[in-house]
């Protein structure tokens, strides 16, 4: 069996990951979507967002990308990831690997968060930050990708423009 591929979607919180790999994913139904968000809420239910507590969140969501690549499934992978090694990790141990920056403005990231409503993802995130919690990009470092296979400048394209251009390239990338 051939082995799968893994599109990480990385950036900050905000910028757009979940609503593209939701968007593609409903155009793409063979893909497996693994969401920092929701695999966050089954294993630590009361998450703190320590350093300890992202480092193994972010190594479990690596490994099971790994496995569900060698079983032949391709992932598109929902998270953050504000340190550059776990995409590192990622690139390492799985050899179909694309890293896909979603790019946005912190501005448009806090006004957007502002206006989230249900799912996974915490409300509020940006507030949080105001009151010492620990977020990627105002009080906790977030390391750019420094070759992407992708650039997705959110800002610059709307939704269904920025969802076409990463369907069309995970098109392209899977052959």
């Amino acid at each position: 069996m051939p082995a799968g591929a893994a599109f990480w979607l990385t950036g900050l919180p905000g910028s757009g990951k979940t609503t593209l790999a939701l968007s593609v994913k409903g155009r793409m139904p063979g893909l497996v979507h693994l969401q920092m968000d929701e695999m966050r809420k089954v294993v630590i239910p009361a998450p703190s967002y320590s350093e300890d507590e992202r480092e193994h969140l972010y190594l479990g969501l690596v490994y099971t990308a790994l496995v569900l690549t060698r079983e032949g499934k391709d992932v598109i992978i929902d998270a953050t990831a504000n340190m550059r090694r776990w995409r590192d990790k990622a690139r390492e141990l799985i050899p179909n690997f694309h890293e896909i920056y979603v790019k946005c403005p912190i501005g448009v990231c806090r006004e957007r968060e502002g206006r989230r409503v249900g799912g996974f993802a915490p409300s509020g995130i940006y507030k949080k930050a105001e009151a010492g919690w620990p977020v990627p990009g105002v009080n906790m470092p977030y390391e750019e990708p420094l070759k992407p296979e992708l650039l997705i400048e959110c800002d610059k394209l709307g939704e269904a423009e920025a969802a076409e251009k990463l369907a069309e390239y995970i098109k392209r990338a899977l052959g």
